[in-house]
């Protein structure tokens, strides 16, 4: 059996709210073809088909804990990152790296300007779970506890979650970096992969982290 290249990573992909592994697949496929890679759907939520066993937000933190089995970098989108803290917090061995894009990180993003999703959300995903529509848990007072390599990428015309929040989650966890990506919006991720797949990549070079923290923005 051929070992895996030296500076080999495992993914663990978390979606947003429309619960769509399929967000991801573009940036997925503009990484290393030897990293593993693994895609979340979140049960029940947009067009994803549900699960008795998934009727509120700790089952999802419940699932991706399940998939955590081995060192990983988690890469999340918006609700996702809210997913990726808490399972951050609750197994920080097995969680290398964090990618956090467009989430509130469980901050009260309503202080920083952001829109109301819901309504639309719904247009969009009518038989999606109503239980995606409550509050999420509060990370405020916890966000300093971690002390993992961060990554928060931001589009610079997200409405629902404005690059505020993106700066305020950057002095709220310890090392972690923002990059602002001009003209994203909050579906960044999917929209704009070449951009988030390389700023990634240059997240996980060797000697970026956590070996060295970092000492500037890449450029956009």
């Amino acid at each position: 059996m051929n070992a895996k290249p030296a500076h080999s990573h495992r993914i663990l992909f978390l979606p947003g709210a429309s619960g769509d592994p399929a967000f991801w697949h573009g940036v997925g496929q503009r990484l290393p073809s030897a990293w593993e890679k693994r895609f979340l759907a979140w049960p029940g939520l947009g067009d994803q088909a549900p699960n008795p066993h998934v009727r509120g937000f700790p089952d999802l933190v419940d699932l991706a804990c399940a998939e955590l089995t081995a060192p990983s970098v988690v890469i999340a989108q918006s609700m996702g990152g809210v997913v990726a803290i808490e399972l951050a917090l609750r197994m920080p061995s097995l969680t290398s790296h964090l990618v956090l894009t467009a989430t509130s990180g469980g901050v009260d993003v309503t202080a920083f300007g952001a829109e109301d999703w819901r309504a639309e959300f719904l247009d969009a995903y009518p038989n999606t779970a109503r239980w995606i529509l409550q509050a999420k848990p509060e990370l405020q007072a916890r966000l300093h506890k971690l002390d993992i390599p961060t990554l928060l990428l931001w589009g610079s015309a997200d409405r629902i979650s404005p690059p505020a929040v993106g700066r305020h989650l950057e002095q709220a966890i310890r090392g972690a970096r923002l990059m602002v990506i001009p003209g994203g919006d909050h579906g960044l991720g999917t929209n704009q992969p070449d951009r988030v797949a390389a700023h990634v990549q240059r997240f996980l070079a060797p000697g970026s982290a956590p070996e060295s923290p970092f000492a500037a923005h890449f450029p956009a």
